[in-house]
């Protein structure tokens, strides 16, 4: 990393105040432009070379929404090198990924969700991974979401959390009846566990904060324990949650709120997952719709 990317980061971290997982990210996508460039000095970039980079990421197969992403992070470094640097230009400007296939998200169906977090082993780990379930399922937290909760973020009375989405903006999500009887079945073991005064709502057996990486290797067992075919991961549980949300209230507008999109197109994906919903009740039901046995 150049001195001109570092002072960027900087920017990011202390005047912007991006989280520590939003700047990995930007820095390993920054670090891929140095790795295109090579000894190309960054004001020297046009964008024809950016595009001869973002044909180079295709060819290696790197899908559309990657390289978005990437340019995203690319343009932002040069806006921030125009305006503070006195670079010339942004070269990342009007520039666009190859468009990807859209592949819709993979969703448990009630059935299967409501069988994953049927648990009811009583030791203390399995009773904070039933919690975890019930909270993914119930409020459609993002992994990053539910590892950084602290305990002060639960409100009993109103049955709500509060969450730290991505941008470090906040939102308040409903708690789910079965999701507060959960945690609060967890909470007398957490007390147990917890003897380094630890402000996370989970943790782990040695009185830590819960990695993401542990969770998804509980889930995973949790899958295999209850019986579900599908490769089950901590997405899958907020895909489910809305999902499910949409199918009972064809609410698109308060399921955008839960999930803390910032844009209402995000969240139009799971219309798609309603629409073969119905296309399956159909199917199943009209006359029309059965296909001759003949």
């Amino acid at each position: 990393m150049n001195t001109l990317t570092k002072s960027y980061f900087q920017f990011l971290e202390f005047e912007r105040g991006l989280s520590p997982l939003t700047l990995t990210n930007y820095a390993r996508d920054i670090a891929a432009l140095e790795k295109l460039c090579g000894e190309v000095d960054l004001a020297q970039l046009n964008q024809t070379q950016i595009r001869r980079y973002i044909a180079t990421l295709h060819s290696q197969g790197l899908g559309g929404k990657s390289i978005a992403r990437m340019l995203s992070a690319w343009r932002g470094l040069f806006a921030y090198l125009v305006q503070r640097e006195g670079f010339a230009a942004n070269p990342v400007l009007g520039l666009r990924a190859p468009k990807s296939p859209k592949t819709l998200p993979q969703a448990l169906s009630i059935e299967q969700a409501s069988k994953l977090v049927e648990i009811t082993d009583t030791e203390p780990l399995s009773v904070r991974d039933h919690a975890i379930l019930e909270l993914f399922y119930s409020s459609g937290l993002r992994l990053s979401e539910l590892t950084s909760l602290n305990i002060d973020a639960l409100d009993f009375v109103e049955g709500t959390v509060e969450v730290t989405g991505k941008g470090n903006k906040t939102r308040i999500v409903p708690l789910g009846t079965h999701a507060i009887t959960a945690i609060n079945t967890w909470l007398p073991q957490r007390d147990i566990l917890n003897k380094n005064n630890e402000k996370a709502l989970f943790i782990s057996k040695l009185g830590r904060r819960i990695s993401q990486r542990a969770v998804q290797l509980r889930l995973k067992e949790w899958s295999i324990k209850q019986g579900i075919h599908s490769s089950v991961h901590p997405h899958m549980l907020r895909h489910s949650f809305a999902s499910h949300v949409l199918q009972s209230s064809g609410d698109l507008r308060a399921v955008q709120e839960m999930l803390g999109h910032a844009n209402i197109s995000t969240t139009q994906v799971y219309t798609h997952l309603d629409y073969q919903h119905l296309t399956k009740v159909y199917d199943a039901a009209h006359p029309r719709a059965r296909k001759s046995k003949a």
